[in-house]
């Protein structure tokens, strides 16, 4: 039997040790996004970001009961409606989704749609769901994207696959996001929980002031907004650092480091 939907509430975050869980909960809204949905993520942002124990946030969804699992189906167009209505908001959330400081896996354990594809090219990291599907459908319903989200397809997809989701707003496959290296993974249902965990575990052990820095720069090269002069005080700082010295001392003596992010 099917289980039925859970009731609609507000993004939940759960902190496990280093790992925080932000999760879309509105299933049976296929996972719809309202005005107070953005302002509770970047809320939870902010907790996140004031948490230097955090060192992975896992973005994901509640599917319960859905008959076709959607990780997503974007921001209710209803929330552009009257004069007093903060058409940005949206765009600020991803944004702060974005710049979170560590490293974001994106569990999409479901079809994603509209905005909610640029919420998964935010992500460091995705693992997709086998028999899901991306599609933006800005153009089919009169809109021209905000210019930060075009630039993030631009930077994952590159012009030509970009072009194609925006001027088409043709659904494109699992398959063919794991070949275009926007999925980073794609696992069958049975496969997916493990999948992400293995990937949070490996980021979660990584020097996390490494992993930050490393983090922000590959983001700025993608988004051309190389600064050398940036990037070669961030390799000073971890060369000091005594999370490097616990690497080095780790290796050289076979063991696991224990890092502190100091």
């Amino acid at each position: 039997m099917t289980a039925l939907p859970s009731p609609s509430t507000t993004p939940e975050l759960s902190i496990n040790d280093a790992v925080a869980t932000l999760r879309i909960n509105r299933p049976d809204k296929r996972n719809r996004l309202q005005t107070e949905d953005l302002h509770t993520l970047i809320a939870h942002g902010q907790r996140i970001n004031d948490d230097p124990a955090i060192r992975v946030v896992v973005l994901t969804a509640n599917t319960t009961g859905q008959p076709r699992p959607v990780f997503c189906s974007g921001y209710d167009i209803g929330g552009f409606d009257g004069e007093d209505q903060d058409t940005r908001l949206f765009e600020q959330t991803v944004q702060a989704l974005a710049a979170l400081r560590p490293v974001v896996v994106g569990a999409l354990n479901g079809s994603v749609y509209g905005g909610a594809t640029d919420m998964a090219l935010a992500c460091d990291l995705r693992v997709g769901l086998s028999g899901s599907e991306f599609r933006m459908p800005a153009a089919a319903l009169g809109l021209h994207y905000y210019p930060s989200g075009l630039r993030r397809y631009v930077a994952n997809f590159g012009v030509n696959a970009a072009r194609l989701a925006f001027l088409t707003a043709r659904p494109m496959s699992a398959q063919t996001l794991l070949d275009a290296g926007v999925l980073h993974e794609v696992r069958d249902s049975d496969q997916f929980l493990a999948t992400v965990a293995a990937l949070v575990a490996d980021v979660s052990r990584l020097a996390p002031l490494a992993a930050q820095a490393t983090k922000r720069s590959l983001s700025e090269i993608a988004h051309g907004l190389y600064d050398e002069e940036r990037l070669l005080q961030r390799q000073s700082t971890t060369l000091k650092s005594e999370d490097f010295l616990e690497g080095r001392n780790a290796f050289t003596e076979r063991r696991k480091p224990v890092f502190q992010g100091r």
